[in-house]
């Protein structure tokens, strides 16, 4: 699955377009998922712009980002991650449309967006001869990337909803429920050490429920069994904290170019 084909020079980009799945990876990647769906929450119900319209004005401003993405010729922190956390939130919009506007039972949402991201690993293999997240370096390959990402958020969601629907668990022990789930999935990489590829991708699916119920948790009244932190602290917090990590991101790729520039002139 490693494998990488020859693609004409003309569609490639200068480098990799994704980052590397590192600790800070993972953490903003919890952190724009938490976004994702506390923020979704603000939008909709807080500032009072409805569900349909809170959606309509993601999916713009996700689109924007997109080209900014596709246009740049290597990644870019600031630009990935906002892309990333407005997937984020147009995952929770798509499935609550869904179920609540157009009352799509959570059961019948999960199966079709498993089926789809199964469909586009499926199409995205046999076009390119990997699924690798090292070999983001075409147009294609980006194209397939990050619609394999809106569908694993639009998944995630659907299937956190139907777990702590059916289940009737609380926010925390769904917290609880799906970091063991990624634990067990990065236990099963560190101790067999195969499997690489797969384990990736169902702790990305796995990330998106988790941190759904962590942004329920905080921001929750405790009636319903929240901390009551509400919709707008959690989500400037989680803003804030994305923005310091991107920005310690931003400065140390900054400073390993220096240097390579440096060592080139030497």
């Amino acid at each position: 699955m490693s494998h990488s084909p020859v693609v004409p020079l003309r569609s490639r980009t200068r480098s990799n377009k994704v980052p590397d799945p590192t600790a800070s990876f993972w953490i903003i990647k919890v952190l724009a998922t938490t976004v994702g769906e506390t923020a979704a929450d603000l939008l909709s119900d807080t500032v009072g712009l409805g569900l349909p319209r809170t959606t309509l004005v993601m999916a713009v401003a996700l689109a924007v980002f997109l080209v900014l993405q596709f246009r740049s010729r290597s990644y870019r922190p600031p630009v990935y991650w906002i892309t990333v956390v407005l997937i984020s939130i147009i995952g929770t919009c798509v499935t609550d449309d869904l179920t609540d506007g157009l009352g799509v039972p959570l059961a019948v949402s999960t199966t079709v967006f498993g089926l789809a991201l199964l469909a586009v690993f499926t199409i995205w293999y046999r076009v390119e001869g990997t699924l690798s997240i090292h070999g983001i370096d075409t147009v294609r390959r980006e194209a397939f990337y990050w619609l394999a990402i809106l569908f694993t958020f639009a998944l995630g969601t659907a299937a956190g909803d139907l777990i702590a629907e059916q289940t009737g668990l609380g926010y925390f022990p769904s917290l609880l429920l799906f970091a063991g789930a990624i634990a067990l999935t990065a236990a099963v990489w560190f101790i067999g050490r195969r499997g690489a590829l797969l384990c990736f991708w169902i702790a990305y699916v796995l990330t998106r429920p988790l941190g759904a119920s962590t942004g329920d948790l905080l921001s929750a009244s405790p009636q319903d069994g929240g901390l009551g932190i509400g919709t707008i602290t959690t989500s400037i917090v989680f803003f804030v904290v994305i923005a310091a990590i991107i920005s310690v991101l931003v400065i140390r790729i900054r400073r390993d170019d220096t240097q390579q520039r440096s060592r080139l002139t030497v």
